[in-house]
């Protein structure tokens, strides 16, 4: 019990995954669940530092080997692993593989020779063409001398490219060919050129590429990768960095050259820390942005230029809501595409760019806008460099749980990276012994793994890679599910077909329809993978990326240019197969249980559905026929019930109006405030009794899960405003929550919820408030 005040029953299944296979090689591992729950309240005090990887682990586990506590601290710290992994890569090999110098171009310059060409990775708000440029001058190569040639890759350009690189490899010339991930099918003749030709020693070639938007993408030839010289400098993430950049671009000059200097100065100020927030958000991931945005200094020079262009106007006011339209739906916003990343920009602008810019408002916490009749260039230069607040989720608006979640993202991304390259190499220790276990085993015993070969005691149980694949492949048979008896369930419901509540049946024969075909599918991919194994079918690139996918834990189709695929037929996720598989088994079980009593759900598990979205205009249609309303007139409220499990939905044991109760959700940015939170906001919306508004997130709960929620159907008042995702009510006590799929956001939308604050709705905008259907784990 003592455990489970601070330990997920997630990290609880990892430290037994690791007991059961670490237990025969490391003593202290042999009994590790015991130990750990004997010393509960010293390993708590560990847990709940801020660095626990400079602090010894409790008892006897303070003696551990450098590999064994990376494990351990990986089940009950992923978010610390960046920094014991730099820490245990610095002891061991060296500082050089760990800091980074600033980048010399004229070093990176003295790797290159006449047949190594160099290759620029671009990053936003990264533009190589100054560096290469700059070098060029101070070597005597110019464009205006006739040795350097900068060319702009695109539709038409192959013909110039490939004689100017003719032309310069005879004189001795620089070509900078930029943006070359565009020429995919040019690419190839390029590598093949730079190959054959006997060029002259002056000769440089400098390319520059985006990096693939997915791992397993590939958008420049190997062979031309395997040649280059490859530079990737991406720029610095922090607040003080952006910010130190983005002042840079002005000058004191610039300022007393506008009528209105003082404000100018303010008000380039709050637009500088405006767009430094709106680049140091990416770090924070899909919770910051729900898709990658390009946002650079050309966007802060041109929205400096409108605004000096409005000052310069012979008016006493600031004409503050015209600029932050032109600024937030024109400049910043014509980068955006998502609808809620568009209202976390809009909300920047108005808490940061307002009158308090002259008035010494509060830009961030412990951060107020100087007084600017006070100060000059330089001072608001000394503030940046010297006097910021450290760095920390709270400036950006978010709860310091984002930090913790982009931490433990970067651990995974790290480990996943690994595994991948570790498919197929029978001298590295395998993954999981099968996805029967938890959902973190594979990658807990593939860290298992290398503490085992760190202290001599051979592979894991889970043996080589080809029995882990036998091992999972006999589990994953055995467990599949049956299809479900359509013409059975056909028969059964067509009298509930004609019932007032007929939509809900049928989804519900839709979601088996669905279930069947992922099954028919899963099923056959694993018989066909069987018998090639066994030798009774020639191995298919298919059944070769089923193996690769049973090997490291994941869905097969996540990889989206493999040929067999489950996810096709599946649900939107993030989850590992282990996980997943198990998903799969409570869906199964929720739609027959639904099958079997042809009865409605009391409560709803919504995750469980493929398409949640059917279920919910199934709500609108039953209502929409009840009151004789038209379906387009429609909407939905969310109201949060006092009911706190499913099985009190059970108890309860009746229907709401006009709507379902449904449960599972999980809450990221925030929380809902508890039963005894919630006692001093109770309201009913017809005979349920609902509860509780948003709050603050506990530190280290990165998920909360919801409440029963009451989804009812309304029709759609006239002051309310109709936008891509649903309609805005614009009330002051309502957060517009969306609800997503998974964690990734963006393309998961399903639906937009209303919840109940007491607190200013910008604050939940910024933190990047979500309801989601399902975890990552």
């Amino acid at each position: 019990q003592e455990l489970s005040v601070w330990l997920s029953e997630i990290a609880w299944a990892k430290l037994k995954a690791v007991e059961e296979d670490m237990g025969p090689i490391h003593p202290l591992f042999a009994d590790l669940t015991e130990r750990v729950a004997a010393d509960a309240e010293e390993w708590e005090d560990w847990y709940n530092k801020s660095d626990p990887e400079n602090y010894p682990m409790p008892g006897e586990y303070n003696s551990l080997a450098e590999v064994p506590r990376l494990m351990l601290m990986r089940i009950l710290r992923p978010d610390r692993i960046p920094f014991a992994l730099t820490e245990y890569v610095k002891k061991n090999l060296g500082e050089e593989f760990v800091y980074q110098p600033p980048f010399n171009m004229v070093k990176t310059y003295r790797f290159t020779t006449s047949r190594t060409p160099c290759l620029f990775v671009l990053y936003p708000g990264v533009d190589p063409t100054s560096w290469v440029e700059g070098l060029g001058r101070d070597r005597g190569v110019t464009a205006e001398n006739g040795y350097f040639c900068n060319i702009s890759m695109g539709q038409g350009q192959e013909k110039r490219a490939d004689e100017t690189i003719m032309r310069m490899s005879e004189v001795g010339g620089w070509v900078f060919l930029q943006n070359v991930h565009l020429m995919q099918t040019w690419l190839p003749t390029l590598d093949e050129k730079l190959e054959t030709l006997n060029p002259h020693r002056n000769f440089r070639v400098f390319i520059s590429a985006e990096p693939p938007p997915l791992p397993y993408m590939k958008n420049i030839p190997e062979g031309l990768l395997q040649s280059c010289i490859c530079v990737a400098n991406e720029p610095p993430s922090d607040l003080q960095a952006n910010l130190s950049r983005a002042w840079a671009t002005f000058s004191q000059e610039r300022i007393d050259a506008c009528s209105k200097a003082d404000t100018f100065k303010a008000c380039l100020f709050g637009l500088s820390f405006f767009h430094s927030v709106m680049l140091g958000r990416r770090r924070f991931g899909f919770q910051g942005w729900s898709r990658a945005y390009g946002f650079n200094m050309g966007d802060l020079k041109i929205c400096a230029d409108v605004l000096e262009s409005y000052l310069n106007r012979k008016t006493k006011i600031v004409p503050w809501q015209d600029l932050r339209y032109i600024f937030g739906e024109i400049m910043y916003g014509g980068h955006i595409t998502d609808f809620f990343d568009r209202r976390t920009n809009n909300t920047y602008l108005a808490v940061i760019f307002n009158e308090g810019l002259l008035k010494k408002g509060e830009l961030a916490p412990r951060l107020t806008s100087p007084d600017c009749a006070q100060w000059d260039y330089e001072m608001y230069a000394n503030l940046v460099a010297k006097s910021l607040p450290p760095e920390s989720p709270p400036i950006y608006g978010l709860h310091p749980n984002a930090e913790i979640g982009f931490l433990t993202n970067k651990a995974e991304n790290i480990f996943q990276t690994i595994l991948r390259l570790s498919v197929g190499s029978e001298s590295t220790p395998a993954p999981a012994s099968s996805p029967a276990a938890s959902s973190s085993t594979s990658n807990t015993t593939a860290t298992a793994g290398a503490a085992a070969a760190e202290d001599g005691g051979g592979a894991p149980a889970g043996g080589t890679s080809g029995s882990l694949l036998r091992e999972t492949l006999a589990d994953l048979t055995k467990r599949c599910p049956t299809p479900f008896n359509m013409i059975d369930l056909s028969d059964r419901s067509v009298q509930r077909l004609l019932d007032p509540d007929g939509p809900y049946f049928v989804v519900l024969i839709q979601e088996c329809t669905r279930l069947n075909a992922l099954i028919a599918e899963i099923s056959s991919s694993l018989d066909e993978l069987q018998k090639g194994l066994n030798g009774q079918l020639n191995m298919s690139q298919g059944m070769e990326d089923m193996a690769e996918c049973l090997e490291i834990n994941q869905v097969p189709g996540r990889n989206p240019f493999h040929v067999c695929s489950w996810e096709r037929l599946a649900w939107a996720s993030r989850k590992s197969l282990s996980s997943w598989f198990a998903d799969l088994l409570l869906r199964k079980a929720q739609l027959s249980e639904w099958a079997r009593s042809l009865a409605l759900p009391y409560s709803i598990w919504l995750p469980g559905l493929i398409n949640p979205t059917a279920l919910l205009t199934a709500i609108k249609q039953v209502t929409a026929r009840k009151r004789k309303l038209p379906l387009d007139s429609m909407s939905m409220d969310t109201h949060v019930t006092r009911m706190y499990r499913a099985a009190d939905a059970l108890m309860h044991a009746t229907y709401p109006e006009d709507g379902i109760f449904v449960h599972g959700l999980l809450m990221e940015g925030a929380r809902w405030t508890d039963e005894e939170e919630s006692s001093d906001h109770v309201y009913t919306v017809g005979s349920t009794v609902c509860a509780g508004h948003l709050t603050d997130s506990r530190l280290k709960q990165l998920l909360t899960p919801m409440p029963v929620i009451y989804v009812k159907a309304v029709q759609v008042l006239p002051e309310w405003s109709p936008e891509s995702v649903g309609y805005l009510r614009g009330d002051a006590h309502l957060f517009e929550c969306p609800v997503y799929l998974t964690s990734a956001r963006g393309p998961t939308f399903v639906f937009l919820s209303t919840l109940k604050t007491v607190s200013p709705v910008h604050r939940w905008v910024l933190a990047g408030v979500a309801l989601l259907l399902q975890s990552d784990d």
